[in-house]
């Protein structure tokens, strides 16, 4: 394919000002790698929203193509892991801020980068799952990991109706985890109650002040937003409690007091998913093939085209998209 289709993102460098629109390209513009894919689809997560609206300084190279996620065909190798043929998928890794992106009908990229599709899912459901339940999967896992010893009790996932959210309460609940659900759209109720969770806690209870220590309330928990919801989490979180932050939604500051983490030790997990080890990325994308329910996936997907992009990013960024985006990237 000499020519494709793409979304580029430019600025002028006088004026600082980004522009993004669709443009056809060449291989000639793809940048060094040892696979070439063709792309068929992608999703749009908040980092994609910030990057395509220059909201944040995400991306790092111009002109650039957005995308952080990607899952198509090898059409060639120069690395020994994979042949023409071959189903692949991409997670982060600079992709779409540094390395040109998943918006695109096609990508030269690093075989390191790349993990073969799992088994059971087809290149569009991996793509509902995306880095965001990918995500949510890594959290899940560290949670598990950090303890030392069992806590009972219920989870707590905030930006509940976004897309990490959405997977976590659906992957949780897969488990037999009873799940409350922070959000602040209320009338989203009804679908996180269909996705597994067990209450409905509204966002507004967890942005006052925070104390130092509260009454113990949730186990573990899994946070896309920060800020005070973050730090009031943590202080209602029981004795050897974790919690696992995703996300900044609500801003790049943490507000909290020492007392949780030193007369209960709790523990406050990052994840970082963009540059997982590969035997770490496979692992939490074969959990994901076991436990998702297909037919939860499907009630919270759209499918968009390319051209959809801009106002998608748009969206997401106001916190008006439910779940989860994907986009078809190859034409027929």
């Amino acid at each position: 394919m000499d020519k494709f289709r793409a979304l580029l993102v430019t600025r002028d460098e006088a004026t600082k000002v980004q522009s993004v629109g669709l443009r056809e390209i060449s291989a000639a513009d793809l940048m060094d790698g040892d696979v070439d894919v063709r792309v068929e689809y992608s999703t749009v997560n908040y980092k994609d929203g910030l990057a395509i609206t220059g909201k944040l300084p995400v991306v790092r190279r111009f002109p650039m193509v957005p995308g952080i996620d990607l899952a198509g065909t090898v059409t060639a190798s120069r690395n020994p892991a994979f042949r023409p043929g071959d189903k692949v998928l991409l997670n982060g890794w600079g992709v779409g801020e540094t390395h040109l992106g998943a918006y695109a009908e096609m990508a030269r990229l690093k075989g390191d980068w790349l993990i073969p599709l799992p088994k059971g899912l087809t290149a569009a459901e991996t793509m509902a799952v995306g880095t965001a339940g990918y995500t949510a999967m890594l959290a899940i896992m560290m949670l598990e990991r950090h303890w030392y010893r069992p806590v009972s009790g219920r989870y707590v996932v905030t930006g509940a109706a976004g897309g990490v959210g959405s997977m976590a309460i659906a992957f949780l609940a897969a488990q037999g985890i009873e799940v409350d659900a922070v959000t602040g759209r209320p009338e989203e109720a009804d679908y996180l109650r269909s996705l597994g969770a067990s209450g409905i806690i509204p966002r507004s209870e967890l942005e006052g002040e925070v104390p130092q220590l509260g009454k113990e309330r949730w186990a573990a928990g899994i946070d896309a937003v920060g800020h005070r919801i973050l730090a009031n989490i943590l202080a209602v979180t029981k004795a050897d409690g974790a919690v696992a932050s995703v996300g900044r939604a609500a801003g790049p500051d943490l507000p909290a007091m020492m007392a949780p983490f030193i007369l209960r030790g709790v523990a406050l997990l990052g994840i970082n998913s963009v540059y997982m080890p590969k035997a770490l990325r496979i692992a939490a994308w074969e959990r994901i093939a076991a436990v998702l329910d297909r037919r939860k996936l499907a009630a919270m997907t759209t499918t968009i085209q390319l051209d959809q992009l801009p106002d998608a990013a748009r969206q997401i960024l106001e916190g008006k998209v439910r779940g989860r985006v994907v986009v078809e990237i190859a034409r027929s």
